[in-house]
């Protein structure tokens, strides 16, 4: 298993592991950026920050899925 995560890990360094580079930043951007503005948000109402860091954690694993569902490797 270790073996198979360095040799991914290598490729993607190399720049061989993904077909559009572009395609795989802008998708993960905007979903940090969704992540990020709810952590944002939510860290300005009175409530512990556990919470806010709970649901945009939630939030963007929610949505990451939906944006990277055409990635393609090569």
């Amino acid at each position: 298993m270790l073996e198979l995560g360095w040799f991914s890990a290598k490729l993607f360094f190399q720049g061989k592991l993904i077909r559009n580079p572009g395609y795989f930043i802008r998708q993960t951007t905007i979903g940090i950026s969704v992540g990020l503005l709810v952590l944002v948000l939510l860290a300005q109402v009175e409530i512990p920050l556990c919470l806010p860091i709970t649901l945009s954690s939630f939030t963007t694993g929610m949505i990451m899925p939906f944006l990277l569902k055409d990635f393609k490797t090569k």
